[in-house]
């Protein structure tokens, strides 16, 4: 079946600062289309819509309807709060990738979970969500104490700019386990990280209710059903900025997510590759890591 995809208003300015337009965005998709489709493949999408560009708030829409072109993956799931079934769009190759992004869709926002095996997640997600009051320094602080933890564990994790203020730090779950494993072990982890950085980090989700500069370490991002930025997704910030994967080595003191553009990813992905794929790996051995938080407790 033939697929075209026709992208209207290329002209459209999306980013008004940085004249920066949908065109430019649609061909950066299409570029980066080898990196990111991998971590969007068969994986539900909930989409943020903004037609008008990053000064415009949007919308945000997962139900595909009957729009759809014949060509394009969905795949319909029971939305728990309503007891209606939603058809989500599902993005496996380029074709599909330019459609949502010619709805406007600045950025993609996958489930940490595909199609195939819906309530076994892939990954664990940790998620650095920082206040205005901090800095970047701030969150590269809760990395490197995520990684630290991760490391005493056995536990591998990779890391990734957020293309916002924040950081995500993913832990290969392998489709192992389930959703409330994940969430209870992300849980774990973060109580780790408060208990390390009392002054720095909370558990507390509101921003009323928390300190004006604690960093909020978000577990409850492995839910089904919940989303974040995919691996090398464009977002609405300013700058254009991308959520881009990163060494270990690199988070350090200095580095900013405005580092990383949709003008200047490609330089990086030619030199080091999608140093992602680590993340679609086999996954961690929970029980193992369990027992050995349980004997360190008990020493």
């Amino acid at each position: 079946m033939k697929k075209k995809v026709e992208i209207t208003h290329p002209e459209k300015i999306y980013w008004p600062d940085e004249h920066i337009t949908k065109g430019e965005l649609t061909d950066y998709y299409r570029n980066v289309a080898p990196y990111i489709l991998p971590y969007m493949k068969n994986r539900p999408l909930s989409l943020r819509r903004q037609p008008n560009g990053v000064k415009d708030e949007g919308f945000f829409q997962k139900d595909a309807g009957d729009s759809v072109p014949e060509w394009m993956k969905t795949f319909e799931i029971l939305a728990e709060s309503t007891g209606k079934m939603v058809n989500y769009y599902v993005a496996n190759d380029v074709e599909s990738l330019l459609y949502i992004a010619n709805l406007g869709c600045i950025e993609m926002n996958p489930w940490n979970s595909t199609i195939n095996k819906l309530d076994n997640p892939d990954y664990v997600v940790m998620d650095i969500d920082p206040s205005d009051k901090n800095t970047f320094d701030d969150v590269i602080d809760v990395a490197l104490t995520i990684k630290e933890l991760l490391d005493e564990m056995g536990a591998e994790g990779f890391c990734k700019t957020s293309g916002a203020s924040g950081m995500h730090v993913y832990i290969p779950f392998g489709k192992k386990y389930n959703y409330d494993q994940a969430r209870d072990f992300a849980e774990l982890v973060a109580h780790m990280v408060t208990e390390r950085l009392p002054g720095l980090t909370t558990l507390e989700r509101s921003l009323s209710k928390r300190k004006k500069n604690q960093i909020y370490v978000d577990y409850l991002q492995n839910r089904i059903g919940q989303t974040l930025a995919c691996a090398y997704s464009a977002r609405p910030k300013p700058g254009a900025t991308v959520s881009a994967p990163l060494e270990w080595s690199e988070v350090q003191h200095g580095l900013s997510p405005r580092d990383f553009t949709i003008k200047n990813i490609f330089e990086r992905l030619d030199k080091k590759g999608d140093l992602f794929k680590g993340v679609l790996g086999k996954g961690i051995n929970l029980d193992k890591i369990l027992q050995k938080l349980s004997v360190t407790t008990q020493d």
